[in-house]
């Protein structure tokens, strides 16, 4: 059994898209993370070291999906659990990305890819 952190909303900006105007003008990205953790130990010795640091995963998560543009958002959401996975506390990380200015013609609320990764078939 695991505990759930999570952040949601992290905004980014960065230039994925299959089409030339999303890769030249870029657009926003909206990233919801959520990851199986056991807190118990950081509960009781109330040390960040013994828990996930979300600044720094924040961090981490942003520039991961601000750099080297790709075409699909599976890629990208792949990207991001990886970032997430590598801190050996965390279990699981099911990410939502989020790309609400997609180029589609019609009227729409939001794309959102959901995907949730294990340690051991982040790949599979």
């Amino acid at each position: 059994m695991s505990d759930e952190l999570s952040v949601t909303g992290i905004e980014c900006f960065a230039h994925h898209g299959v089409f030339d105007f999303e890769r030249r003008e870029g657009q926003v990205f909206l990233v919801d993370l959520v990851l199986g953790i056991d807190t118990r130990r950081a509960a009781a010795s109330d040390d960040l070291a013994e828990t996930v640091n979300y600044g720094t995963l924040v961090a981490d998560v942003k520039a991961a999906v601000e750099r080297d543009p790709v075409d699909l958002i599976e890629t990208v959401a792949q990207r991001i659990t990886d970032v997430c996975l590598l801190d050996t506390r965390v279990e699981w990380a099911r990410v939502t990305l989020h790309k609400p200015d997609a180029p589609i013609d019609a009227t729409y609320s939001d794309v959102a890819l959901t995907i949730t990764r294990t340690r051991g078939n982040a790949h599979d």
